[in-house]
């Protein structure tokens, strides 16, 4: 079991690496003002969504669900679980709607500025300090 949790911490590692770098490419993109560095952005942006951010996120639910899965009924008892998972869920929408901006980017339809951009960054920084917390400390 020690090899599916060091499993599930590599890739949530890389989860979080795709989640905190791909909203600072939206912050240059957005300020971005040349045709040549938006389209360097757009095939970045892609690459990282498509090719490491969205693979880890699917490695680390599936490794999540694992360890669950191991002692579903004790950990489905325990406060800070539920916690962890709501948290979890609001990581997984976070994802998604990185996906749509990630859309909406390619398709030259983004209508919000960098600053935006800067605070929706702020956002899984929040959400990491949570879901450790929760799953190191387990408060209650």
């Amino acid at each position: 079991m020690l090899w599916v949790k060091a499993f599930h911490i590599i890739s949530m590692v890389c989860w979080f690496a795709g989640i905190f770098y791909l909203p600072r490419l939206f912050v240059y993109h957005a300020a971005c003002d040349d045709s040549p560095g938006r389209e360097r952005f757009k095939i970045m942006e892609r690459k990282l969504y498509r090719g490491i951010t969205t693979p880890s996120m699917v490695v680390t639910l599936v490794f999540g669900f694992w360890l669950l899965g191991t002692n579903a009924e004790y950990y489905l008892q325990q406060g800070w679980l539920h916690a962890k998972l709501v948290l979890i869920a609001i990581l997984v929408g976070y994802h998604f709607v990185c996906g749509r901006f990630v859309r909406l980017f390619r398709d030259d339809r983004n209508t919000r500025g960098h600053v935006f951009y800067r605070w929706f960054n702020e956002l899984p920084v929040l959400l990491l300090v949570g879901i450790i917390i929760l799953a190191v400390v387990r408060p209650f």
